[in-house]
């Protein structure tokens, strides 16, 4: 059965220069470029807070390159150094595994985000849904928003998705894929804190018994260096806990050490066939993950040294979604892409995170490495179909294979710099972001500290 909803008359809110909609790692630091120059910048967020999967407690990943060298810089490096000085984000640390790690405190993230933002000139307006577009012809001209004071209208001369989910895009038209060839994406995770680890029993176990607690591709080496640190593996132990009963959804351990001492956030729930465009689904996820923490709980207690006093102390405010929607934009990234590690003349940001796709079904990983970096092209952020849009984040144009490379914060926080860059000058010049000069572009990020690589060695 269809209702029709009767034809209203929209109040509009807001006319602004730019708009970004969505305050995770790309949408903190597009907004921030963008009312760099003073022009009027709005950010729109439906949650009571700003850093989306920088509060869920990860790690921020994708800081390093695979030969430890940094390669991500400019505003998201000033937006570590800003939790830096509140002793609320680690350096970043080169890790086997995953390149780079920086350990952030997620409700520190909260507070600095929202205070750079506003140092910044930009109005945050948060409680609000993006419910609908405002076209002309082909031309995005604003947003319709929902909230407890009903439906209204933000006007802007530009507006950058930073959904994660490309949900402007796709409410505009912009053409969109989402899985893999099947459909299938990969599950989402709910994280969760245990208090009470003796950090130190774990880590030098690990060190000094690695035939005992063997861990996928880190080197027990590696935890005899490091006192913060990440685990990934112990499957000989979770194989012992399946035999003796225990259910649990994943094949690897995954551990990461908080910044408070005896603290660690545990990543192993695991909800497959999850969609994080449908509320019925992501209902379904919650559940079924909060249902996955106990068993999760008393397996660390019983097999994992350290674990023997654990106790549960706060869970991530909502499901970590690793891919929805990719907009089908002017390039569209590929495996091909990064394993090759492609230099492209229109780069915006330097990338160097493996390919690391989490199986839509069973519960394992698999990952890749290019052996250097990639570059992401201004090309794969502009959305087919659709003018006075730029896309950031893991929904920018990428194949399914591409998407799990590109998906994590760090390189999402440079791709949100470039975005904000490009619709301020769009804004200057009076044009579609799509038509600004890319050299230009190029230029100011490297004037404000990013990191690319020299353009007369692209060859794409």
């Amino acid at each position: 059965m269809n209702i029709t909803e009767p034809a209203r008359t929209l109040p509009v809110r807001a006319e602004v220069d730019v708009l970004v909609v969505g305050g995770g790692p790309s949408g903190i630091i597009a907004a921030q470029a963008a009312a760099e120059d003073g022009l009027k910048v709005m950010l729109l967020e439906s949650r009571s807070f700003v850093g989306g999967n920088m509060t869920i407690g990860l790690p921020i990943l994708g800081f390093l390159g695979q030969k430890g060298n940094q390669i991500i810089k400019g505003l998201p490096q000033k937006f570590i150094d800003r939790l830096a000085a509140r002793d609320a984000a680690s350096e970043h640390r080169y890790c086997p595994l995953h390149m780079g790690i920086t350990l952030v405190e997620p409700e520190a993230v909260k507070t600095v985000g929202l205070e750079m933002l506003t140092q910044s000139g930009v109005d945050v307006l948060l409680y609000v849904f993006c419910a609908g577009v405002v076209m002309d012809g082909d031309t995005l001209r604003g947003i319709i928003i929902e909230s407890k004071a009903g439906r209204e209208v933000i006007l802007a001369k530009v507006i950058v998705d930073c959904t994660g989910d490309a949900d402007v895009a796709y409410r505009a038209g912009v053409p969109c894929e989402q899985g893999n060839e099947q459909g299938g994406m990969q599950p989402p995770t709910l994280m969760f804190c245990l208090g009470g680890v003796d950090t130190e029993k774990l880590r030098m176990s690990i060190a000094e018994e690695p035939r005992t607690y063997l861990t996928d591709f880190i080197p027990n080496e590696y935890f005899g260096q490091n006192n913060q640190f990440i685990v990934v593996g112990l499957r000989s132990l979770m194989q012992k806990a399946r035999e003796d009963g225990f259910k649990l959804p994943v094949e690897r351990t995954i551990l990461i050490t908080g910044l408070r001492e005896g603290e660690i956030w545990v990543n192993m729930t695991r909800v497959s066939g999850v969609d994080g465009t449908d509320p019925v689904s992501l209902s379904h996820g919650e559940i079924e993950a909060r249902e996955q923490i106990e068993q999760i709980q008393k397996y660390l207690i019983k097999y994992v040294p350290g674990f023997e006093n654990a106790r549960f102390t706060k869970m991530a405010p909502f499901l970590g979604i690793r891919e929805t929607r990719r907009i089908v934009g002017e390039y569209t990234m590929t495996r091909d892409d990064i394993l090759s590690c492609r230099r492209f003349d229109d780069a915006i940001a330097v990338a160097s995170y493996p390919l690391d796709i989490h199986h839509p079904q069973g519960g394992d990983c698999t990952l890749e490495w290019c052996g250097d970096c990639y570059d992401i092209p201004f090309r794969s952020l502009v959305p087919q179909k659709v003018k006075n849009l730029l896309v950031a984040g893991r929904c920018i144009s990428t194949t399914h294979e591409a998407m799990s490379a590109i998906r994590v914060m760090a390189p999402c926080m440079a791709m949100g710099e470039a975005a904000g860059r490009a619709a301020k000058m769009a804004v200057h010049d009076g044009i579609a972001p799509s038509d600004i000069d890319v050299q230009k572009l190029r230029k100011e990020l490297l004037e404000h500290d990013a990191y690319l690589r020299p353009a007369e060695e692209a060859v794409v």
